[in-house]
């Protein structure tokens, strides 16, 4: 879905509009992500963090990372996206993270302005992605030692099984476009994306032109040991930038995490729990 679409939605109220109660605000994402197919699950009082799954893999399980979002944060500046695209340098058609823009309208209630509601979205690293058992060549996966799912551009074929598979919609295939800086080789064209460590050139023909593409959580901020480090400033650009504090990102195995103090005294809902791929992206409700 469009993330710049705006949907008017009314919604009866007998209180004060001031904050969205719970229900209103699933029925948002509900409309954003799948209408009828959306299920959700609330947690509170931890037990999100009794949710986040185990490794099946020999190797061993180091970080779990996610992020928590808090939808009452957010005010659809699309700082984040952005970011995120300066960070990755993706280009056109390309959206690692998303605003999603809703008009809310409250009926049968005086004195009461249309008020939006906006909500970031990245990928949401599945604890079991769809996407991932579609792959007819195995080239995308998620890493073992910290939970992220990326994407093999030297193994991908450009199938887009995956793309149809996900189903909060995070993937993207690169068509090759670019925008005007790059395709008049202004010194923005020379800098290469550092995604996955890898620094490709940008040249027709080759990777990652003709792969699909998503959110690795910035991966390419980690140090030697897998780990980020917010004090350095190698932490994912749309967290980095959030203007509004909304967009909260860590290790969801530290009690210590600020995402976990989160999840322990906040509610926070998972999306499209029935599908059973259990997300690392929560929302605070």
């Amino acid at each position: 879905m469009n993330g710049e679409t705006e949907v008017e939605l009314v919604l009866e109220r007998d209180a004060s509009p001031s904050v969205m109660d719970r229900r209103e605000m699933l029925g948002v994402l509900g409309k954003w992500f799948g209408g009828a197919l959306v299920g959700a699950t609330f947690f509170g009082a931890g037990e999100a963090l009794a949710a986040v799954g185990g490794e099946t893999s020999g190797t061993q399980t180091k970080h779990r990372y996610g992020m928590v979002i808090d939808t009452r944060r957010c005010v659809g500046c699309s700082a984040c996206v952005v970011a995120c695209k300066q960070e990755n340098k993706t280009p056109p058609g390309v959206n690692y993270n998303v605003v999603l823009h809703e008009v809310i309208g409250v009926s049968g209630t005086a004195d009461v302005q249309d008020r939006p509601t906006f909500v970031s979205k990245p990928c949401f690293h599945c604890d079991h992605p769809s996407c991932t058992s579609v792959c007819p060549v195995g080239a995308t996966f998620k890493r073992a030692q910290d939970g992220i799912v990326v994407v093999d551009y030297d193994r991908c074929i450009g199938c887009r099984y995956c793309m149809t598979a996900c189903p909060y919609q995070a993937r993207y295939f690169d068509y090759g476009d670019d925008y005007p800086a790059v395709e008049q080789e202004t010194p923005y064209a020379a800098v290469r994306s550092p995604e996955y460590v890898q620094y490709r050139d940008r040249a027709k023909g080759g990777s990652p032109i003709g792969n699909v593409r998503k959110c690795s959580f910035c991966l390419h901020l980690q140090d030697e040991g897998g780990a980020y480090s917010k004090a350095e400033g190698r932490w994912p650009a749309c967290a980095k930038t959030c203007t509004g504090h909304a967009i909260h990102f860590g290790d969801l195995l530290d009690p210590d995490a600020e995402v976990s103090s989160l999840l322990r005294e906040r509610t926070a809902v998972r999306l499209k729990e029935e599908i059973g791929n259990e997300p690392t992206v929560y929302y605070l409700v």
